[in-house]
């Protein structure tokens, strides 16, 4: 069982920047791959960005690449995704996966824990 725990969530004028945390339970965190994902308003929940459970892989959505990154701490249980040159676009809620076995690190089914969510709200 794990269980998620984002932050960092908040209101920031277009072109700044956020950093949104997920702190996770359990002591074999390093045996999860651990994935970012976003829900608009009235949109489906897409992919933002995944990462390998030893950090050494990255991926991202193509809408979020060179913007966006994701790394990992496995010493403290926590995943990050570093926001910068936020756009309006990227208004959502955000949240925190955790997935054992990856077929597909963009498929939402493939993780099998999930975070509350953190509100990211960008003016324009």
């Amino acid at each position: 069982q794990v269980q998620l725990v984002e932050s960092g969530g908040g209101l920031v004028h277009a072109g700044g920047s956020l950093r949104l945390s997920c702190a996770a339970s359990g002591r074999t965190f390093s045996n999860y791959a651990m994935g970012w994902f976003r829900q608009a308003p009235g949109k489906e929940r897409e992919f933002v960005a995944a990462v390998t459970g030893s950090g050494k892989s990255t991926y991202y959505a193509d809408s979020v690449k060179g913007r966006f990154t994701i790394s990992r701490d496995n010493a403290n249980n926590t995943v990050y995704l570093q926001m910068n040159s936020l756009i309006p676009e990227d208004t959502a809620v955000y949240y925190c996966a955790a997935g054992f076995s990856i077929g597909d690190y963009m498929r939402s089914n493939d993780y099998r824990y999930w975070g509350q969510g953190t509100q990211v709200t960008v003016s324009s």
